[in-house]
């Protein structure tokens, strides 16, 4: 009785099945949005200047989902965008391209940009999140409302985060040697806000940030060396009154400039000249 009754069950389960099955040819409409996106002039030139040629997309119209939840941002003016746009193609884009070939940008590059007005404030730290990268495929920037494109300092200050970010990307897919963290590894700390760029500088690190680790410390020397002139950074250096200190950056400097040229092929120092007359011509 029990086998007869399973059986009984089975059967009628089959047959609802093809009841189901033969009412499924009334389909509703689609609940996707095929219609093309409505574009303004800045989509456009983002699409012709980004997407086209790079494979780059920027996202400036975004939902809470597309940052940290727990922060408080929002997206940037519009008129903020463009400025931004022109920076990154000027002083990053095109001066890789010139030195690293045509192709060098579109095989090795984020994938996408978010550009956030707001500063990103660290809530258990005195620090402020400049940029994130993530996964080597994307980098957020942040506080680009508050930008001041008649100020170099100011216009260094989001091409500073992408050349140190962009740093991380080109070490996931080359790591750089690993001599370099050996340099002087014992002044490694977590607690690196606590110093100041000049104390950072008098322990053979360009800045405090990049005293928090191996990692940040070769990514901090190649963002400095390209948001600064050849005589600028020369100038940081020989500022260093610990003659040790001095020694051990310019080791680190020549590991980055070999990195670049074993690797890439690109000399460094022909990236950090384009890099700089690029950002100067940026000032309004």
């Amino acid at each position: 009785m029990k086998e007869k009754y399973i059986k009984g069950v089975l059967v009628f389960i089959t047959a609802a099945s093809f009841w189901t099955c033969g009412n499924s040819d009334n389909v509703g409409e689609s609940q996707i949005d095929t219609n093309p996106p409505i574009l303004n002039g800045l989509d456009v030139w983002l699409r012709n200047n980004f997407v086209t040629p790079y494979n780059i997309e920027i996202l400036y119209k975004w939902d809470i989902n597309d940052t940290d939840i727990d922060r408080f941002l929002h997206p940037p003016f519009e008129s903020s965008v463009r400025p931004v746009g022109d920076a990154l193609q000027k002083a990053w884009i095109e001066p890789y391209t010139k030195v690293g070939g045509q192709d060098f940008i579109k095989n090795i590059a984020p994938r996408q940009f978010t550009f956030v007005g707001s500063f990103n404030f660290n809530p258990n730290s005195p620090t402020i999140t400049l940029g994130i990268a993530e996964a080597g495929t994307k980098i957020t920037l942040f506080n680009i409302d508050y930008l001041d494109f008649s100020d170099i300092n100011s216009i260094k200050q989001p091409l500073k985060t992408v050349q140190h970010e962009y740093g991380h990307i080109l070490n996931q897919n080359i790591p750089f040697d690993v001599t370099y963290g050996q340099i002087n590894p014992q002044d490694y700390t977590a607690q690196w806000f606590n110093r100041t760029d000049e104390e950072a500088r008098e322990l053979g690190y360009i800045t405090a940030y990049g005293s928090s680790s191996e990692g940040e410390d070769f990514v901090e020397m190649i963002s400095e060396m390209l948001t600064n002139s050849k005589s600028e950074f020369d100038a940081i250096v020989e500022g260093i009154s610990n003659e040790r200190a001095r020694q051990i950056i310019r080791q680190k400097e020549a590991l980055v400039v070999e990195y670049y040229l074993t690797n890439f092929g690109i000399d460094f120092y022909e990236l950090q000249d384009l890099v700089d007359k690029a950002t100067k011509a940026l000032v309004n």
